[in-house]
């Protein structure tokens, strides 16, 4: 906690940032060297303060693109803030990301947790960290967590997003150490914050809510925004429960450079003039606390800092191209080790594995994948201590596949917990564990409920490629999904092919109870983020049972499974087809080779090629819908690198581009199976 503000601190980078606007508003937009610019203007005076209370090492915060005042506070440099909008190398991202949406790895004090686009994003990843921060200080007994807190900011138009709620959910629900600071501008762009809220004011509206301390007040008088930033760290770092601060600051400049606020008032402007906290500052430290000539000083020094650092920033040169594709997931160097990021993941943990193999062990008694799972995730349980197990009914339920049954009652509610209804919720808070070396296991019930979660997948994958390997999140997203007893368009989407789009995503479609086990494993214990896709109608198939491999037993990613030698044509499938495909080729007298991806990203070319090469001939079954479904990923390679082997036109046999049908008699007549499989092979040997 600090006692008072270094005032002419606060007036440096208040000046400095202030500089940096201008100098970007006047030279640097018009002279197209930066390309975006959102001004700060009248947000700099509670962002400096707070930065001023981030001082625990295990602090995070989680900002948005208005927060260069903020960063500035926490330690970033003047020049890789101005080279970051300029696109040149080195800063936060190398180029990669627009140079307002920062990240900053906290070395020595608090962390900047990456910034997203996206309007309300950056909400549950912060809850998640402080849902880490009581995970580490009272489940790992780890000291160093103690009084650590989890801020968040965002403008007012932020708090109508589901991001905001889920997070608001989580916190006061689970009475985490989180602190919202909603910056309240009055506008949404150019919409009125009475249209994103009730009455226009976050702060009355949230009076009601249970557990959570609202604080309320000018953004603007030095010292009052200081003693309330300061009361609400403080409230929030005893462990008195999460809090919520709303601080009214003018916008003085548009949403973003483009933007000239014809839809104001010029009443409302001039109002927002004198409104200006900068002119507050001034007028609270001249003459009391610093001379008229000491902040002319600082005026002059901060101009010339900008103009020095314009300079520097501009002469660096641009990203290098070689180095553009880096980073979509996680690589490793020439000694074959991986290169760690500054934050996130096992991997800068530390932890240590056993070895493992990927020879099953033998046994005798056969698993359903269900079964295959449970069993998994209590072998890891209880290797790694880091690793935790939730999502909504995993608890004492079990799960509603029953794939987590008696793992909380073994290891408890802090490792094995439900949650709320809130996919963003769960997969935002998984990413925030994720960059606080935690290793999350999340469950989505079923793959058509992760449509909310979307923003929070993407932004997962990228984010090792947006920061150029600062920071990572492997996490795990459970995911059941197919059909099962009867179809519908809600709980039988399968749509993995969705997935294998998400840059940094790796996916995994197990056929089986024991490559379930061996690729859960790897999942697990990956550098990156991975979609584990289990299909309903194997959960519990005699087809998909085996014999427990081992808690050693682990399958690399990329390396397709072959159930059946075969010269006459190679059938490529995964997931739930692979039964319908034997049982195909077991009714016909053609020889037919039979590949089980197993996983969809990495996907093994190479196997698929070797098999083509050695038949002529390629039939692809899969359930998802056919258009720019997974399949045309695989002809299009085989169209590419294996046409000369091809004695006929690769087919596809998929759902048609429908939802799955509920009627049994509508689904078996649209969905592959091994009449329709049987058909395709015998028209396609004839050919």
């Amino acid at each position: 906690m600090i006692e008072s503000a270094d005032w002419e601190e606060v007036a440096r980078i208040m000046l400095l940032s202030r500089a940096m606007d201008n100098k970007e508003e006047s030279e640097l937009v018009p002279e197209k060297k930066v390309l975006y610019q959102f001004s700060a203007r009248g947000h700099e005076l509670a962002q400096i303060l707070f930065g001023m209370h981030l001082t625990h090492k295990k602090d995070a915060a989680s900002a948005y693109y208005r927060s260069r005042p903020l960063m500035l506070t926490m330690g970033l440099s003047t020049e890789d803030a101005l080279a970051s909008p300029m696109g040149k190398s080195g800063g936060y991202s190398d180029g990669r990301d627009i140079g307002v949406v920062c990240n900053l790895p906290g070395l020595k004090r608090a962390t900047v947790l990456p910034m997203a686009g996206d309007v309300g994003s950056q909400y549950t990843p912060a809850a998640g960290w402080a849902q880490a921060i009581e995970y580490r200080r009272k489940v790992l007994d780890e000291d160093e967590y103690e009084g650590a807190i989890s801020v968040i900011f965002g403008g007012d138009g932020s708090v109508a997003t589901n991001g905001f709620w889920s997070a608001l959910t989580l916190a006061t629900t689970q009475n985490l150490p989180v602190l919202f600071c909603i910056e309240d501008n009055g506008y949404g762009l150019s919409v009125p914050a009475d249209y994103h809220t009730p009455g226009g004011n976050i702060a009355n509206n949230l009076y009601s809510f249970k557990n959570i301390r609202i604080f309320k007040g000018s953004g603007i008088q030095p010292l009052e925004t200081f003693k309330l930033i300061s009361e609400a760290v403080g409230y929030v770092r005893e462990r008195k429960g999460p809090g919520l601060i709303r601080l009214t600051v003018p916008r003085l400049q548009g949403h973003s450079y483009q933007d000239n606020q014809g839809y104001k008032d010029p009443d409302v402007i001039e109002k927002e003039k004198k409104m200006d906290p900068l002119r507050k500052l001034r007028d609270f430290i001249v003459s009391d606390i610093l001379s008229e000539k000491r902040w002319n000083e600082l005026e002059k020094m901060c101009r010339k800092e900008v103009d020095r650092a314009a300079a520097s920033a501009w002469a660096r040169p641009d990203p290098d191209p070689e180095n553009v594709k880096r980073y979509a997931f996680a690589e490793k160097n020439k000694d074959g080790e991986y290169e760690k990021p500054y934050v996130g993941g096992l991997a800068v943990e530390g932890v240590q594995f056993p070895n493992s193999n990927d020879v099953p062990e033998s046994g005798k008694q056969r698993i359903n994948i269900v079964e295959a799972i449970r069993r998994t995730l209590d072998s890891e349980l209880s290797l790694n201590e880091k690793l935790v197990v939730f999502g909504e009914d995993v608890g004492a339920k079990g799960g509603v596949h029953a794939a987590t049954l008696g793992l909380q009652s073994k290891y408890g509610r802090d490792r094995v917990f439900d949650t709320s209804l809130s996919e963003e919720g769960i997969i935002g808070r998984a990413v925030g564990m994720a960059y606080a070396g935690l290793m999350p296991v999340a469950e989505i019930q079923f793959r058509k409920y992760a449509d909310p979660a979307t923003e929070q997948i993407k932004n997962c994958g990228t984010l090792r490629w947006r920061t150029a390997n600062k920071f990572a999140a492997p996490l795990v997203v459970r995911m059941p999904g197919g059909f099962a007893k009867c179809g519908d368009p809600w709980h039988s989407e399968s749509n993995e092919t969705f997935f294998t789009h998400m840059t940094g995503w790796q996916v995994a479609v197990p056929g089986n109870a024991e490559d379930a086990v061996g690729l859960l494993r790897a999942s697990m214990r990956s550098n990156n983020p991975t979609i584990f896709f289990e299909h309903r109608n194997l959960l519990d198939s005699r087809y998909a049972r085996r014999p427990y491999p081992g808690d050693n037993f682990m399958l690399e990613f990329g390396k397709a499974q072959k159930l059946r030698d075969g010269m006459d044509i190679t059938i490529v499938t995964w997931g739930a087809m692979c039964e319908y495909c034997e049982q195909a080729v077991e009714q016909t007298d053609i020889n037919a080779e039979i590949l089980d991806l197993r996983t969809l990203n990495p996907w093994d070319k190479q196997a698929v090629l070797e098999s083509v090469k050695k038949t002529n001939r390629c039939i692809i079954v899969h359930e998802d819908t056919r258009t720019a479904g997974f399949g045309a990923e695989i002809i299009a390679v085989l169209m590419n690198e294996g046409f000369q082997y091809l004695d006929a036109p690769v087919q596809r046999l998929t759902m048609p581009d429908i939802p799955v049908p509920y009627n049994i008699g509508l689904m078996n007549s649209v969905m592959p199976d091994t009449e329709m499989i049987m058909d395709k092979l015998i028209e396609l040997n004839k050919s």
